[in-house]
């Protein structure tokens, strides 16, 4: 947190030795009362987006402990041999996957989506009658766009409340973590504008001395 200075620090008040510098003068210290409102309001959500990560981890961290917690509970319902290694399935598909977008200035934004699902095709009115004219055609053969399993399979199909319980806080886990990775592309993005900000400040009062 030593970067972040505080921008009215940067630069002397306004207001000069008493007097009239000119135009030139007027106008280096309007913009310098522009640069640093944009600091100042770059500063406030550079903070409030620090404590909201911090706020972000610490839900985080909940979810995993409740997480591990339900699943030695399972563990101990059900016996330490039928919930580990030895159910896992040969072949494992995932439930979710990570889908990372471009937001705006060029920021990277995580978003955690549920696999195979794909989006039906869509047939409008023209195609719609052109099927029609041409008589009924050959359906095409459906692709294999099933769901994965859900690994609560692999443990039975009666499980104890306490493993769909640690699934659900792994699952959550799972998006924190995804919002708390574009979270900090957020921070690390401010702290450069703000360093930039300050440095033109810096030239500026540098400039008018």
């Amino acid at each position: 947190m030593e970067d972040l200075v505080c921008p009215l620090a940067v630069l002397p008040t306004a207001g000069g030795d008493g007097e009239g510098g000119g135009s030139g003068s007027e106008c280096v210290s309007m913009a310098a009362l522009d640069l640093r409102a944009e600091l100042d309001s770059l500063l406030l959500q550079l903070l409030g987006d620090l404590e909201e990560l911090e706020g972000k981890r610490a839900v985080l961290n909940a979810r995993v402990e409740e997480g591990w917690l339900s699943l030695a509970k399972a563990r101990y319902a059900m016996g330490t041999k039928s919930v580990g290694p030895l159910q896992y399935a040969s072949h494992m598909e995932p439930q979710v996957c990570l889908q990372a977008s471009e937001a705006q200035e060029g920021l990277q934004k995580f978003k955690v989506v549920r696999s195979g699902v794909h989006a039906p095709e869509e047939v409008g009115p023209r195609e719609a009658a052109l099927r029609r004219r041409k008589g009924p055609t050959k359906t095409p053969e459906p692709q294999s766009s099933e769901a994965p399993r859900d690994p609560l399979n692999w443990f039975g199909i009666l499980v104890p409340h306490s493993l769909r319980q640690a699934q659900a806080s792994f699952r959550d886990g799972l998006q924190l973590a995804a919002d708390i990775a574009s979270l900090q592309n957020r921070i690390d993005w401010g702290r450069s504008q703000l360093r930039g900000l300050q440095e033109k400040l810096k030239q500026l009062e540098l400039g008018a001395a």
